[in-house]
């Protein structure tokens, strides 16, 4: 277990780059470097992460730490691939009030919006190439994103959700999910199928009460049910947790946009885990409970979802590995992610982010530093940061 959480401890405080990156990383180290694993192992691990809803590296971190090391070596590599980006996000919530309203944050709050418009724009661009590669997956995406724009809301990303995964059913001709090599090696060797059910029934349970969650004033209540609605839904990757957490953080008045969408731009510059935002939106939220309950509540319940499904699916997945109705089902419900990313995109993101031309070049001029000059993520972050401080210089007193 402290062998597991040293070297995940090390990644934390070094995977740039966001969810792509970190495969590679976990590749390099666990693959190549520590023989942990073997090639086509690692690749089934990753298939059944892609599977899933929730943050796939850090899904990906916790089956390593489990086939590792049981259950208390899950625990430390999510643990430790997770503090550090968590700690920077905590204090980060804690010392904007300090900052934020003078010139120079403004300036700064403002480049980490244009960061967030850059990441999401390249983000829909690079999910719309990998998951609707055919024109019926396209049709769901458009379908997803026009429902979503023209009735907004949070029931309508989870209905075009669910009819992306029906129309996937009827439409889409997906390959199954099979590993590298065929072979379905023993990824839970400490635990069977009655710990999976009882994982899954959990999660559904938590699923359950965080829908019919009413909403209301903001609590400490409200909150964890929003992340963990967020982290059970969120299909494609990391940034799919923005319009979900908006709309229930955002749109319902309980946080500024204009701290929501700090945190979120701060999140593409550390290293770790994407998911991280949550210890900086539990934090940032005004409530009684403590600081630290807040953002140990929202991280929590965020990374809950994912960590419970990949610890039921691990025991279950020869039997999944041969259905190919799930992965026609999880087809179009990946295209209908792109359809969501590419509404949340257009609003709240570019309409709050970008108020002029100039704006729009530096969007511009980080999409295309990660898109086509394969330029890091932070990058494209000291880009946006700096060209918005200088539009503002010089500064008043």
């Amino acid at each position: 277990m402290l062998e597991v959480f040293r070297v995940f401890l090390r990644l934390g405080l070094t995977s740039f780059g966001g969810p792509i990156a970190h495969l590679g990383y976990f590749r390099d180290e666990f693959v190549r470097r520590r023989g942990w694993l073997d090639e086509a192992h690692y690749a089934q691990l990753l298939a059944i992460c892609q599977f899933l809803p929730g943050p796939a590296s850090s899904q990906l971190g916790f089956a390593i730490g489990l086939a590792r090391a049981g259950w208390r070596g899950g625990l430390a590599a999510f643990a430790g691939f997770t503090l550090p980006s968590a700690l920077a996000m905590f204090a980060l919530a804690l010392s904007a009030p300090h900052w934020i309203a003078h010139p120079a944050g403004v300036a700064l709050v403002h480049g980490l919006k244009l960061v967030a418009v850059a990441v999401v724009a390249y983000g829909v661009w690079g999910m719309a190439r990998s998951l609707t590669p055919d024109w019926r997956r396209r049709l769901i995406a458009i379908a997803a994103g026009v429902a979503i724009a023209g009735v907004g809301g949070p029931w309508m990303q989870l209905l075009a959700v669910a009819a992306g995964g029906a129309a996937g059913l009827a439409l889409c001709r997906a390959p199954l999910l099979a590993g590298a090599d065929g072979s379905i090696p023993n990824f839970a060797p400490g635990y069977g199928r009655g710990v999976a059910l009882a994982c899954l029934v959990t999660f559904a349970l938590g699923l359950g009460a965080a829908l019919l969650w009413s909403g209301g004033p903001a609590s400490l209540a409200g909150l964890a049910a929003a992340c963990y609605r967020a982290g059970a839904l969120v299909f494609g990757g990391g940034h799919v947790v923005l319009p979900l957490l908006e709309q229930r953080l955002v749109a319902t008045g309980w946080l500024e946009l204009d701290r929501f969408l700090l945190g979120y731009g701060a999140a593409q510059a550390l290293p770790g885990p994407m998911f991280a935002l949550a210890a900086y939106v539990g934090a940032a939220l005004p409530l009684p409970t403590p600081a630290p309950w807040r953002a140990l509540v929202a991280l929590l319940a965020l990374f809950l979802p994912g960590l419970l499904l990949v610890a039921a699916a691990l025991p279950l997945w020869s039997a999944w590995m041969r259905r190919a109705w799930a992965a026609r089902a999880v087809a179009g419900i990946n295209a209908a992610v792109v359809g969501l990313l590419a509404a949340a995109l257009f609003d709240p993101i570019a309409r709050q982010a970008i108020g002029e031309a100039r704006d729009l070049g530096i969007v511009a001029v980080a999409v295309a530093m990660l898109a086509w000059r394969r330029l890091p993520v932070l990058a494209a972050v000291a880009w946006c940061v700096l060209a918005a401080l200088g539009s503002a210089w010089p500064w008043p007193p």
